[in-house]
C-alpha cells in the first residue's frame, strides 16, 4: 500500500526514464546475485522482537505481524522482491496492481515453510535449499531482468 502512495512521487519523470531505472536497479540485483556487486539489502534478520513481547506481549506480536508483512524483519534471501518494489514505485502502478504484488509477496513467503513441512525432513529440505539457493536467486534475477527489459521495450517502440 504504501508503495501505491509513494508511486506517485516518480510521476514528474519521463516514462522512458522511470522505465529505465526500472531495468538498471534488475540489472543491479543481478550482479548482486551473481557476487559481482555487494549490496546489503534493507531487512533485519531478527525474527521475534523479544524486548518488545516481554514489555507487551500483544503490542509486541502486532509489531512483529506488522514488520513480517512488510519484508523488514525477516531474512529476504533474494534481491527479487526489492526490484520488485523498485518497479511499483517507479511505474506508478495502480493501487489493485500493488496490492497485487503485496499478495503474491506474501503467498511466496508463506509457499516456503509449506514446502519445508511437506518435504517431511526440514534438515533435509534445508539442505537442499542450501544448494540451491544461488541458482533459484539467479535464476529469478535473470527473469525479471528480461521481463522488465522487454516492458521497457515494448514502451519505448510501442
Amino acid at each position: 500500500m504504501a508503495l501505491g502512495l509513494l508511486s506517485g512521487l516518480s510521476a514528474p519523470l519521463p516514462p522512458s526514464v522511470r522505465y529505465a531505472g526500472i531495468v538498471v536497479v534488475a540489472v543491479v540485483g543481478l550482479l548482486r546475485e551473481l557476487g559481482l556487486v555487494r549490496i546489503r539489502l534493507p531487512q533485519n534478520a531478527r525474527q521475534v522482537p523479544q524486548d518488545v513481547l516481554q514489555r507487551n506481549p500483544r503490542r509486541g506480536a502486532l509489531q512483529f505481524g506488522f514488520e513480517m508483512g512488510t519484508g523488514v524483519r525477516t531474512y529476504v534471501s533474494s534481491s527479487a522482491p526489492y526490484v520488485l518494489a523498485a518497479a511499483l514505485l517507479l511505474v506508478g502502478q495502480r493501487l489493485e496492481v500493488v496490492v497485487l504484488a503485496g499478495v503474491g509477496f506474501g503467498v511466496g513467503r508463506a509457499f516456503t515453510p509449506l514446502t519445508r513441512r511437506a518435504a517431511g525432513s526440514g534438515d533435509r529440505w534445508d539442505a537442499d535449499l542450501r544448494v540451491r539457493l544461488r541458482t533459484i536467486t539467479v535464476t529469478g534475477s535473470v527473469v525479471l531482468v528480461v521481463a522488465f527489459g522487454l516492458l521497457a521495450v515494448r514502451h519505448w517502440w510501442p
